[in-house]
């Protein structure tokens, strides 16, 4: 008969406690990824990730825009400005919070992420104060198709609970109304 012995333990090494069944946010969010991940939804929603990362994607929009509508330039990147100072927001609170990223066994994250840190979204805020600040400037309602497949992406990526791109939003939308009432006001 064979003798099995135990892999030898680090006494210094720490030891996680079992995580147990999802509860409130983390079941939400295992929720979310199960409903939302199909095939190409994981491809889509990266390609979102790196396009709204550090608000490049929606700063580059806001050029594009100054440099094609030129009797608007000034509004465009005041809106551009915007877009980054929402980000930068976004970031000066999650500093404050410090939330970690949710990190359970029902998660399954799906992309890299810059930080650790997680409440509120950069993302959802960027991409809230983008199509806010965008909308007054080409006279459409980009919002609904804008922010809600951001939001969706950031719960099937697995790297936000659903608080934190609620919060993104609302930081996004705060912000960009502020900007949006100013730019009105020329």
């Amino acid at each position: 008969m064979l003798e099995q012995t135990a892999a030898p333990v680090d006494a210094g090494a720490p030891v996680a406690p079992p995580a147990g069944p999802a509860t409130g946010e983390v079941a939400v969010l295992s929720q979310a990824q199960r409903f939302l991940k199909r095939p190409g939804t994981v491809q889509v929603a990266r390609g979102m990730s790196l396009f709204g990362e550090h608000s490049a994607g929606w700063f580059a929009l806001g050029l594009i825009g100054a440099a094609v509508d030129k009797p608007r330039r000034k509004d465009w990147l005041v809106a551009s400005a915007g877009v980054v100072g929402a980000h930068a927001a976004s970031i000066a609170v999650k500093r404050v919070v410090r939330r970690r990223r949710p990190d359970h066994p029902s998660v399954e994250v799906l992309v890299g992420t810059p930080s650790k840190l997680s409440f509120p979204s950069s993302h959802a805020t960027s991409t809230t104060a983008a199509a806010v600040l965008y909308s007054g400037l080409t006279g459409r309602n980009l919002v609904p198709a804008l922010v809600p497949p951001m939001l969706a992406s950031r719960l099937l990526l697995g790297v936000h609970y659903p608080t934190d791109v609620l919060a993104g939003a609302a930081l996004g939308g705060l912000v960009g109304g502020l900007i949006r009432r100013k730019l009105k006001r020329r």
